[in-house]
């Protein structure tokens, strides 16, 4: 494989909502580019980037995969991004080591959940868009209706510059607006199209469309806009010339027609990302120095060497494979460098590209490039790695935190000492999964983005690590809290002959605003306790409320402060002071008037409008509060306020209620007060579970 320069490199990330056909699509370009030689397809599992057991079972993209090819002497790397919901996050990683985003979108669905969740992404890191509407070939595909909602939602400057030429099943080919040639597709998949003059009937609209092209490149660029309005048109040179700098400005985002299953539109698409999209050299990437300056990090190959990991594939056999992208220098094969995060060395093997699952060995990766190092040891996502003296890096990836959680148990005593490393292993690639053991369950708990993020974690565990787990009901994090303050008394003492034991503290508790946690204080004056014990005193009162008061749950959203007590010269101690902290503890959430907070969630449920009342009323009775609701073409967009306990079952309920056409997007808002009917309820199965928990132990 030759080693590509970064004016030569381009960089893009297909990122859209679930199942508008990005696999595919990154399949059919492959193969039209003569990097495979068979067009794989998702429903066979043949597919170059969804290689993993799990996403072949489920025919849906679960983690961003690389792949590769070369088209006009240039080097194109794809990254192919989840569309689901729970596993958005590989997207959020992949938009930021790409110089633009193929946004795909289902040709009959238009703009759906996903695709305006990766959309926000783009725009807030000033990535480059280009859309392609996929599947052209189906049943009810418009370029019409698809166009009112992408301009509904994303705005007027969404323009087409390819028309399709037929559609649903007479879909069979493109016309360039750019160009005004129009590209005929064979029937067969095999790719091979001839390019000839825009057929007759097409003329008309053809001309209209490239006039509004036109039109929307002038407006976007100050000097095209006065040859515009002096000549009443712009040449070829100058449109292709003024829609490059509007693409890599964010001011237009070009729409293309395609089908990836049929292997219509694929060469056109090519010639568009090599054309338009920016190289690294055009695009610098926003970097932060060692003093936390925001700077722009241009591509440089003469600079020091540095580059970025994006992501971490943890591999039974290979070990853990570490993706990067080059931001400056060279890095070159069986070489040292730097963890400039960790501030350790690093030994690099073999510098490889990767096509899906397969690995070329290259002897460098310049910069701007895409690559894959395996075995490294301690470098892991958002690490920068390189020279020592190359210090700027990029800000840290962002992963949104887990929202629900499962118990889970080995389903044999041997897998239990694996269960520990095997997560370990699998948090290294999807830092958005946790796992902790409760201090008091003594559960293993695994949280995650949603339901089918947990299944699909249980079944790597399966498949790549030879752990069978079983998962319980999802566990409801709730936690307490204090609704009135009170000033309480904690004394310890004991005596055993010889040295006893003695804590005396006084101790006001005070309820603080929601999300503040716990803080401690104190307010001791004239040495009534030693300072040396004022800490002992906090640590009884930690664990106590880590331990909870009514119901287990953690004790938050409140102050404590030591303002009184006494001590014993003799048989005062830590171990002393400890009791009396969590004795006080006690005594004051007796009368301090506890209650229990449960975590709500930001709701956004996608359907077709005309299940939008029975929704919204299931919502309702769910103890949900609407926020609002848009309309957009015939979807409808219900945003609501939901207790988390009220949406476990929710993915099953708005699949039969809406026939599988309803979606929805789930993450954490507030913790809020537990209405006073559903306390005791709640209260006696904690209760329970912890009695059960404690007779299984007897």
């Amino acid at each position: 494989m030759k080693v590509y320069d970064a004016a030569s490199i381009r960089n893009v990330a297909l990122v859209g909502h679930s199942g508008s056909g990005k696999t595919q699509l990154v399949s059919a370009l492959l193969f039209d580019a003569g990097a495979v030689n068979r067009l794989g397809r998702v429903d066979e599992g043949s597919t170059v980037t969804d290689y993993d057991d799990e996403e072949i079972a489920r025919k849906h993209t679960l983690s961003a995969s690389l792949a590769y090819a070369e088209w006009n002497k240039h080097k194109i790397n794809f990254i192919d991004t989840p569309g689901m919901a729970n596993f958005l996050s590989d997207a959020r990683a992949a938009l930021r080591v790409a110089d633009a985003a193929l946004v795909v979108v289902d040709a009959v669905s238009g703009v759906e959940v996903s695709t305006e969740k990766v959309w926000e992404v783009a725009t807030e890191l000033g990535v480059p868009r280009l859309i392609v509407l996929n599947r052209f070939d189906r049943e009810r595909a418009s370029l019409d209706r698809s166009l009112e909602s992408l301009r509904t939602v994303f705005g007027r400057t969404v323009i087409p510059i390819q028309l399709p030429v037929g559609e649903e099943k007479n879909f069979k080919g493109i016309i360039n607006l750019v160009t005004m040639r129009a590209w005929t597709f064979a029937a067969d998949a095999s790719g091979k199209a001839t390019e000839g003059d825009v057929p007759a009937d097409l003329s008309s609209a053809a001309g209209t469309a490239r006039e509004a092209l036109i039109e929307m490149v002038a407006e976007a660029d100050d000097a095209l806009m006065e040859k515009f309005f002096d000549a009443g048109t712009l040449t070829e040179e100058e449109l292709g010339a003024g829609l490059k700098r509007g693409i890599a400005g964010g001011r237009l985002f070009p729409v293309l027609c395609a089908s990836a299953g049929a292997n219509i539109g694929m060469p056109p698409i090519l010639d568009a990302v090599v054309t338009y999209v920016p190289s690294p050299l055009e695009r610098p990437l926003k970097a932060r120095k060692a003093d936390g300056e925001e700077v722009e990090v241009p591509t440089e190959e003469s600079g020091a060497t540095s580059a970025f990991v994006w992501k971490t594939v943890a591999d039974p056999f290979a070990g853990r494979i570490t993706m990067f992208r080059v931001l400056s220098g060279a890095l070159k094969a069986d070489s040292t460098v730097h963890n400039l995060s960790k501030d350790v060395p690093e030994r690099l093997g073999h510098l490889v590209l990767l096509q899906g699952k397969t690995q070329t060995n290259v002897p460098e990766l310049r910069a701007g490039d895409l690559g894959a190092v395996a075995k490294l040891k301690e470098t892991l996502t958002s690490d920068m790695i390189g020279d020592s003296k190359a210090r700027a890096g990029l800000p840290p990836i962002k992963f949104p935190e887990p929202v629900i959680s499962y118990a889970i148990e080995p389903k044999s005593r041997g897998d239990e000492d694996k269960i520990s490393t095997a997560l370990h292993r699998l948090q290294e690639e999807d830092p958005t999964i946790s796992y902790n053991r409760d201090a008091q369950t003594k559960e293993l708990l695994l949280a995650g983005q949603g339901q089918s993020h947990i299944e699909v974690t249980v079944a790597k565990l399966k498949r790549r690590f030879g752990v069978e787990v079983t998962l319980k009901l999802p566990r409801i994090p709730y936690r307490e809290t204090i609704t009135a303050s009170v000033e309480a008394h904690g004394r310890h003492k004991k005596q055993t002959g010889g040295h006893g034991q003695f804590g005396d503290c006084k101790v006001k508790f005070e309820p603080l605003p929601r999300g503040a946690d716990f803080e401690f204080a104190n307010d001791i004056f004239g040495g009534a306790i030693p300072r040396q014990f004022v800490p002992a005193i906090e640590k009884g009162i930690q664990d106590s409320r880590m331990r909870g008061f009514l119901a287990g749950y953690p004790m938050v959203d409140f102050r404590a402060t030591v303002f009184d007590g006494s001590f014993h010269a003799v048989d005062s101690n830590e171990l002393s002071f400890k009791m009396a902290g969590s004795l006080a503890f006690k005594d004051g959430m007796s009368r301090a008037r506890p209650t229990l907070l449960e975590p709500v969630m930001n709701v956004e449920v996608y359907a077709p409008s005309d299940f939008a009342g029975d929704l919204m009323g299931d919502l309702n009775s769910r103890r949900g509060r609407i926020g609002g609701m848009d309309t957009r073409g015939a979807s409808t967009i219900i945003r609501a306020k939901v207790p988390m306990a009220e949406m476990l079952t929710y993915e099953q309920h708005l699949t039969s209620a809406t026939g599988g056409r309803g979606s929805y997007h789930m993450e954490f808002s507030h913790y809020e007060e537990v209405p006073p009917h559903l306390h005791s309820k709640i209260i006696a199965a904690s209760k329970a579970e912890r009695g059960a928990e404690a007779a299984e132990e007897v």
